[in-house]
């Protein structure tokens, strides 16, 4: 079996247990006359994301380049200390257990402070979405970093190699496998951060609509807007996977055509 019908094997069942767990979804609402206040069906709720296309689009969009810009700040200002930090040992250890303490602060209560500084708005949430995002991408790259062994270094400084031919040609390659890992786990990051800002102070976006549903008790407009949250992660999930295949697909390891046929 070649290695393009074990992934399409793969992706439908994936896709099959996708579908399944939304079949019992239905079917457990359905014979248990589960009230739409707390569990709605999965068909109700796509027909509200259908139905209130019009008012969940313009929030939508906002959301997700809300999300986009404080990820792309995250990875930017992330790579820089990461390579900062991971090519000086003295750095290490002098900025880890900072990047410790402040991932260790609830975001919830620095967006207060952002709002202080900046204002209601746009700002605080990719402010909010990027220091909830940065840390993993910033240990991950820092890690690949440090982990370049000292043999090697010393075998490529005796042929002629200085500290910066080290970095650039072995340390930042080996790091990519590192980083890539760290932005599938940061951009979900993202999308919690920005949500979580437009629920505390924002008039736009997902969590905006979402906070006005439940305080009207629409429960499937809150399942709607969750729904789209969950099918923006996944998409951009997808394109970090498949970007870190193109650029790392040295690291990935053969398919077991075995296990699968």
């Amino acid at each position: 079996m070649n290695p393009s019908s074990i992934a399409w094997r793969r992706q439908l069942m994936s896709l099959g247990v996708l579908f399944a767990f939304f079949v019992v979804w239905e079917g457990v609402c359905r014979l248990a006359h589960v009230s739409d206040l707390v569990l709605p069906r999965p068909t109700q709720i796509v027909a509200v994301m259908i139905d209130k296309t019009p008012v969940l689009w313009p929030d939508t969009l906002q959301t997700l380049m809300t999300t986009l810009v404080g990820f792309a700040l995250s990875v930017v200002v992330g790579v820089v200390i990461g390579v900062a930090i991971g090519a000086s040992k003295v750095l290490y250890d002098a900025a880890y257990p900072l990047l410790v303490g402040f991932s260790s602060i609830p975001k919830v209560a620095v967006v207060p402070i952002f709002v202080v500084w900046f204002g209601a708005g746009t700002i605080p949430a990719v402010l909010t979405s990027m220091s909830i995002s940065i840390f993993p991408i910033i240990v991950n790259v820092a890690t690949g970093l440090a982990a370049t062994e000292p043999e090697l270094e010393d075998v490529l400084r005796v042929l002629g190699a200085s500290n910066f031919d080290i970095l650039r040609n072995v340390g930042i390659p080996r790091s990519l496998p590192y980083l890539f890992a760290s932005l599938k786990i940061a951009i979900t990051l993202s999308f919690v951060g920005t949500v979580l800002s437009e629920t505390v102070a924002s008039n736009k976006g997902i969590g905006n609509i979402m906070m006005i549903a439940s305080g009207n008790f629409n429960v499937p407009l809150v399942f709607a807007g969750l729904f789209v949250l969950a099918i923006l992660g996944v998409a951009l999930y997808a394109l970090s996977s498949w970007v870190e295949s193109r650029l790392t697909g040295w690291t990935q390891r053969r398919i077991d055509v075995g296990a699968l046929s």
